[in-house]
């Protein structure tokens, strides 16, 4: 008979580094030049180490993340590497501080990490370890907040890499301006191409409602967060005047966040970002949330990992390519004719480019 033994945690390690971009991203809330990252690694009594990552958008956090992560560690030495029992154990130590923020990011950065070394230690890949097979998933590349000539540039950028789709972030000063680069984008890319767009919460309702009817003729797959993401009545509004989906779910925390925005009817697609909703437990339990509502989903930055999670989602619809990561990837996720390409990885996709990481530590 096969042992039911589960090695044991034996050791935590957290580096952050910073990792300049090579081109930096425009947003209509501002520039992204550099990824702050917390490396976790997770070590288990086979000598096993599971990997993750977090992204803190801002250098001000990375350190305050690093230093709340590597005090978690008491928490889960010498326990079993069973994630799901130690994310509801982590969870209710903080339940009166609150599980959103930092420690949120935190908790889903173990997660994460515990997942990837339970599927090392089952010799398998992340979506093989959750029942899955690993399969192609159609992907877009970000366009930035770069005006007509910006935008268009990109775009030729990203159908020359073969991508399926493009998103590209808009809220510029007028209406008339955010369908300029719409349509110079869609010139660009063609009827057959995938067009998204991403306000970034930059909007009022009546502000997008506005707008979006503007837009209602220009066959946007979808229009992404017009107004502040906890606004769920105002996102349903907005759902409810505009004919084109609406897609919301990268800044939701965990499970609670999705039941009240499919409680409000407030967004046609979901959008789940793994840090944010709980690392690879909280998806699982979100797109099965996600699977019952009928709603497809698709996935915000870490594309290693969402391409082994979307892979197990019922109800996948698209992968957000970056690769803002790939200087400190041993092997970042490769694109063919649209589609991601699996490669058949032992654990979640991710393992560090070592020499590199050393480069960007701070």
């Amino acid at each position: 008979m096969r042992s039911s033994h589960l090695p044991t945690i034996e050791k935590l390690t957290v580096r952050p580094v910073c990792v300049p971009l090579q081109h930096p991203h425009k947003t209509a809330s501002g520039v992204i030049t550099e990824s702050p990252l917390v490396l976790c690694d997770i070590t288990t009594s086979d000598n096993v180490t599971g990997h993750s990552l977090i992204f803190t958008y801002t250098k001000a956090a990375l350190k305050s993340t690093a230093i709340l992560l590597k005090e978690l560690e008491p928490l889960i030495a010498g326990k079993p590497l069973a994630p799901k029992t130690l994310e509801l154990e982590l969870s209710e130590k903080f339940r009166l501080l609150g599980k959103q923020g930092l420690v949120a990011m935190t908790i889903a950065a173990i997660d994460m990490a515990l997942w990837d070394a339970l599927a090392r230690t089952r010799h398998c890949s992340l979506s093989q370890l959750l029942g899955a097979s690993e399969k192609p998933i159609k992907a877009y590349g970000g366009i930035g907040f770069d005006g007509v000539k910006g935008c268009e540039k990109s775009a030729a950028y990203w159908m020359e890499q073969g991508f399926a789709g493009v998103k590209a972030k808009i809220g510029y000063a007028t209406a008339d301006d955010d369908l300029a680069v719409v349509q110079a984008i869609r010139n660009i890319v063609g009827d057959k191409t995938a067009l998204m767009i991403d306000y970034n919460q930059s909007l009022t309702p009546t502000e997008a409602i506005e707008r979006l009817k503007l837009l209602e003729n220009e066959q946007l797959t979808w229009i992404e967060e017009p107004t502040r993401a906890h606004d769920y009545v105002g996102h349903a509004e907005i759902a409810q005047a505009i004919k084109t989906p609406i897609q919301c779910g990268e800044n939701w925390w965990g499970l609670t966040d999705l039941q009240h925005a499919l409680n409000h009817q407030c967004s046609d697609y979901i959008m789940l970002d793994v840090m944010k909703i709980g690392g690879v437990t909280g998806w699982v339990e979100s797109a099965a949330l996600a699977h019952s509502h009928q709603k497809q989903v698709s996935s915000h930055l870490w594309p290693e990992i969402s391409a082994q999670l979307l892979s197990a989602t019922p109800t996948a619809h698209w992968l957000e390519y970056i690769d803002w990561w790939n200087p400190i990837l041993l092997n970042p996720l490769k694109i063919e004719n649209g589609f991601t390409v699996p490669n058949n990885a032992i654990g979640s996709g991710i393992e560090w480019n070592e020499e590199r990481v050393g480069e960007f530590l701070v």
